[in-house]
């Protein structure tokens, strides 16, 4: 039992680190890059030494070649025709070509793969800025339209009692009846598992199974990796992947007493529509996450 344990927490201390790599990876390419660039130049500049001997060699040749009369061929001598001196000195050429190659190729290489690994940096930014703003340009609009459903889903008025708050009737000591205020609001993460979900069924006590192994599922996946994204959630409930559950989510951290530490769909919510669903006297329900945040600020 200790060894599983003890492998299950390894595991999620690897997930964490690669995932920390992973945030990291536009500072460590970016380093690495302006360091690779350095590092070229210098062994450019080292390389410049070498090229005078391959330069003198084949100027030796190549004044040998136009010198000559005649060239060895066996144990004789014949004429060193022009044809022959074009060949020799295309060859003579083309292996000082190879030799400057093979010179500055560590240079050049090492040189390519630091702009490269710059240009890799620039992209994860890139993207990753433009996910943040897609997200948060998308929430505004992600909440109008899920009121919007809940509206025609559920009603007109159960929309106003989850925004602005449900009418519960409570007496006092003097038997006057009072009314209490409890707000339902929902994040804009919210989403409504309904016939328009592909894993719907009509079923009510199908439909909650469904939704207790998925959040079952989600929390053993938690625990394992140490993290959780909220587009897996979706993924795995039948909902489409949206651009903030890219980077929302979920942090196990047993240590950390402001985390819940779990996955709650919101099965359980003191809502009557959510308690007519857990009985069976409702086909639908309005999911709720209690994500963590971003979880590239968390770790």
């Amino acid at each position: 039992m200790k060894k599983t344990e003890l492998m299950v927490k390894a595991g999620r201390t690897l997930s964490k680190a690669g995932l920390k790599i992973k945030k990291y990876s536009p500072e460590i390419l970016i380093i690495s890059g302006v360091a690779g660039v350095v590092v070229s130049a210098v062994m450019a500049c080292r390389a410049t030494t070498k090229i005078g001997e391959v330069v003198d060699d084949t100027k030796e040749t190549v004044k040998n070649i136009h010198e000559s009369d005649v060239v060895s061929e066996g144990d004789s001598l014949v004429p060193y025709t022009d044809d022959r001196k074009k060949k020799d000195l295309a060859l003579t050429y083309t292996q000082a070509g190879v030799k400057f190659a093979k010179i500055y190729a560590p240079s050049v290489i090492l040189g390519v793969l630091s702009i490269t690994s710059i240009l890799a940096s620039n992209n994860i930014l890139r993207k990753r800025n433009a996910a943040i703003a897609a997200a948060y340009a998308a929430v505004d609009g992600s909440f109008k339209a899920y009121r919007k459903r809940v509206k025609e889903r559920f009603g007109e008025d159960v929309e106003r009692e989850i925004m602005v708050g449900s009418s519960l009737d409570s007496k006092n000591d003097a038997g006057d009846t009072k009314v209490i205020k409890k707000r339902l609001d929902l994040s804009p993460h919210a989403r409504i598992f309904d016939e328009t979900n592909l894993n719907w069924q009509r079923k009510p006590d199908y439909n909650l199974m469904f939704l207790k192994q998925q959040e079952q599922w989600a929390n053993d996946k938690l625990r394992a990796q140490g993290f959780l994204f909220l587009n897996d959630v979706y993924e795995s409930l039948g909902f489409c992947k949206t651009s903030s559950g890219q980077l929302i989510g979920w942090i196990y951290d047993p240590d950390d007493p402001e985390r819940d530490g779990f996955v709650d769909f919101g099965l359980y919510r003191s809502d009557q529509r959510a308690h007519d669903f857990i009985n069976a006297d409702e086909p639908s329900i309005i999911l709720d996450f209690n994500v963590d945040g971003i979880i590239y600020d968390l770790i």
